[in-house]
């Protein structure tokens, strides 16, 4: 039993290195953006999707989310509930960044909506600021790294 297990470990190990993948050893997905890494929770289903960032405090700064779509289409987010300022960040199949905005927190009923300037599959949200930070504008690229566990 024990050297099924050492068998496995090591297959897995050698399995992550040869695919050049660093995300197989630490176990989180990211985002790369201009050089700089993103840890992100990746929100695949509708219920994921639904809550977002919602009712959170705070996000590290060198976190995220990715909403991850099954194609291409016209995105719209909005910030009811959530409590931090975020850049919503649309991109496309290709990991182009299609478009943009930084959004404030909503606290009504009536919560305007962010939508894309165009098709997106990708929608990423880091902290206010950071997109300007980078200097990222339309065709920028994104790094995308997933843990497929």
């Amino acid at each position: 039993m024990i050297r099924r297990m050492k068998f496995a470990t090591r297959f897995l190990l050698i399995s992550c290195l040869l695919a050049g993948t660093s995300a197989c050893a630490t176990g989180v997905s990211y985002v790369e953006l201009k050089g700089q890494r993103f840890s992100v929770e990746i929100a695949d289903d509708r219920d994921e999707q639904t809550l977002g960032l919602m009712f959170r405090r705070s996000l590290e700064p060198d976190h995220g989310m990715l909403f991850i779509f099954p194609g291409e289409a016209p995105r719209a987010f909005w910030m009811k509930n959530t409590y931090i300022p975020l850049d919503i960040m649309y991109f496309d199949s290709e990991l182009e960044l299609v478009s943009l905005v930084t959004a404030q927190p909503c606290r009504t009923e009536a919560c305007p909506g962010y939508p894309s300037e165009g098709p997106a599959m990708y929608v990423l949200e880091l902290n206010a600021g950071k997109a300007s930070e980078l200097g990222l504008e339309p065709g920028d690229r994104m790094v995308l790294m997933l843990d497929n566990n």
